[in-house]
């Protein structure tokens, strides 16, 4: 279900509990900024979500209220992911949703990495 994207933070969502240790990931990566892990209903072949260690409700939030060494940190990690994960050479898309239109489903920044096969176009048409 679509969240708004806008704040307060809940301490009780997905990512959360994730960072807290309270629910198993996959994890791929991770760093004082961000943790990286397999998303489990994977859209593609690669299908990873980079989150920041800091509690943001999204990237309006995240860009307003980090430190520019989080900010840095986490963008870093995203492009570390995508290096270790071998996506570079053949290309991967990144996306960040924030709030109902655009399907943001937990209320904590992540980016998702999409790779590992050709993803088609960006959107689909709507006339």
């Amino acid at each position: 279900m679509p969240v708004s994207g806008r704040g307060p933070y809940d301490d009780s969502n997905i990512f959360a509990r994730i960072l807290r240790g309270e629910i198993p990931s996959r994890r791929v990566y991770e760093d004082e900024w961000a943790v990286a892990f397999h998303d489990i209903n994977p859209q593609t072949q690669v299908h990873v979500l980079v989150i920041p260690r800091g509690k943001y409700v999204a990237l309006p939030d995240f860009v307003q209220n980090a430190s520019e060494a989080e900010i840095a940190g986490f963008w870093r990690a995203v492009g570390k992911v995508a290096q270790q994960l071998g996506l570079e050479e053949s290309g991967y898309r990144t996306l960040a949703n924030m709030g109902m239109h655009s399907g943001q489903e937990v209320p904590h920044l992540h980016v998702h990495i999409f790779g590992g096969a050709p993803l088609g176009p960006m959107l689909s048409r709507r006339d």
